[in-house]
């Protein structure tokens, strides 16, 4: 029986959606507001899920307090109240787009999370904009 759990959470972080290679012209083209040279915020929501089977020792798929203390540590301390441009080195140069802050996440995780459990990461950029990566 497979059964999934997850966990919920958050961050604030600053962004600038543009690439260095492009114009001025072609970044406001593609990314408008987003391309903003001072930057712009979002309160980011995260649900992280872990899919597995029912551990029969412990009643666990996985212990959702590792779970929690995994994205603490490797979400939340990295990217919390930052400028993902300019302080988190994972975007030094990727497009830190939700797409790709999602897939980084998922990434951060996976290498901690148990190859047999299959890892979902669902990260909201507002409540109605959301992408989601299962390492696909």
């Amino acid at each position: 029986m497979r059964v999934t759990v997850s966990r919920k959470a958050h961050f604030n972080s600053a962004h600038r959606l543009y690439r260095k290679d492009w114009s001025m012209e072609k970044n406001n083209a593609i990314f408008g507001k987003c391309n903003n040279p001072n930057y712009h915020g979002h309160n980011y929501e995260l649900i992280v899920s872990v899919t597995g089977e029912i551990d029969q020792e412990t009643g666990f798929v996985m212990d959702v307090k590792i779970l929690s203390d995994l994205i603490k540590e490797h979400v939340e301390n990295a990217f919390d109240h930052k400028n993902l441009n300019l302080d988190v080195p994972d975007f030094e140069n990727l497009n830190p787009t939700a797409e790709n802050i999602c897939v980084v996440i998922w990434q951060k995780l996976r290498v901690y999370i148990e190859t047999n459990l299959d890892l979902e990461v669902v990260l909201y950029e507002t409540p109605r904009n959301f992408v989601s990566y299962k390492g696909e």
